[in-house]
């Protein structure tokens, strides 16, 4: 069968070709794909939240040097897992009650649609790593707990102390600000830094998603989750469908905010879901908000999950990239910003929203 091209065809096609020989053979950017079809993909985007500027760099510069979209989140994120300053996420993120930091992180490849996840894991400051090992190295989808450091210790990796004395300082206040009923007596300062202030209650993550110039899909959530959670608890971040979702023939999603709310509607699936539905990545975001905005109607009084007008109560942010490279992200309540690559620079945008936060 002949094929007719352009003469703008055959310019690209020679580009592609030039940019094969100089990049070599394996697992290239345009390894195992005709040269000619190559140069029609060529779309590089990474997609972050909004602590992950510094992520979305990294990811982009292993993307351009030919690496793979899913080392490139995960080596993006890492960054911030190894941060003592973003305290929601890795070393330094805040601890649960007891003041132990526990970590959730999830992975997922779109051209094979797999996945990996760890919760509740200690004394391992990069579970991202350790959740592309379980994807890898074993046909389990999730490790939790002791059974996740197990298995991490096994691979080589070391046991570390997470909590830092900054993280430590907004625990013990969180301790003796709890109750004027308990033995935890009133802290002699009277006031934390600001910065501290801010961080008494926050469940902060951050999710990084990539799709590299073969049209490979990828995806990253990783966390400390909620601060002074129950011992054991697990958010979204290290379930598929929630926290975090790949469909190599549709777009990626993942998310950050409260977690409950996200896995009672397997919400970064469903962002997915809506993007298959032919729904721009942005409006795929604000329908599952709405969704989620519905259900929580629906909760009892005692989760709090309503403000005093019936709206959410709660902050939760979608991110999503679909298969050509269009990108998008909202919020429940503005005021939030993501982070992006989009090839030829980063930048953090402004997420759309669903509902106007009071100046």
């Amino acid at each position: 069968m002949s094929q007719k091209y352009s003469r703008r065809d055959f310019i690209k096609t020679g580009a592609a070709m030039g940019t094969a020989s100089l990049m070599g053979q394996g697992r290239g950017l345009l390894a195992g794909i005709p040269r000619a079809a190559a140069a029609s993909i060529g779309i590089m985007r990474v997609v972050s939240s909004g602590n992950g500027i510094r992520a979305v760099d990294k990811a982009m510069e292993i993307l351009k040097n030919n690496g793979d979209p899913l080392d490139a989140v995960i080596a993006g994120v890492n960054i911030v897992e190894d941060d003592p300053n973003d305290m929601s996420v890795g070393y330094g993120g805040l601890p649960n009650e007891e003041g132990e930091v526990e970590l959730d992180a999830s992975v997922m490849y779109g051209p094979t649609h797999t996945s990996g996840a760890v919760a509740a894991i200690k004394n391992i400051k990069n579970p991202s790593k350790v959740a592309k090992l379980v994807m890898d190295r074993t046909n389990h989808c999730l490790l939790v707990g002791k059974g996740a450091l197990k298995f991490a210790l096994a691979h080589g990796f070391k046991k570390e102390n997470l909590l830092t004395d900054k993280a430590r300082e907004a625990w013990l206040r969180w301790k003796e600000t709890l109750s004027d009923r308990d033995n935890w007596l009133p802290a002699q300062i009277k006031k934390l830094p600001e910065e501290l202030q801010l961080l008494m209650m926050t469940h902060g993550t951050i999710n990084c998603i990539a799709i590299d110039a073969q049209g490979r899909l990828a995806g990253v959530t990783t966390t400390s989750g909620l601060s002074w959670k129950l011992p054991g608890r697990v958010g979204d971040s290290p379930i598929i469908g929630a926290g975090l979702y790949v469909d190599n023939n549709i777009g990626a999603a993942g998310s950050t905010g409260l977690g409950e709310a996200n896995i009672r509607t397997c919400a970064s699936f469903q962002v997915v879901n809506f993007m298959g539905q032919g729904m721009s990545p942005e409006q795929a975001c604000l329908k599952t908000l709405e969704k989620i905005s519905e259900k929580a109607k629906l909760s009892p009084p005692s989760l709090k999950l309503l403000n005093a007008v019936g709206l959410p109560s709660f902050g939760l942010n979608f991110y999503a990239l679909n298969k050509k490279g269009e990108f998008g992200a909202a919020c429940m309540w503005s005021g939030s910003k993501y982070a992006v690559h989009d090839g030829q620079k980063s930048e953090l945008k402004e997420c759309a929203f669903l509902h106007k936060s009071k100046a």
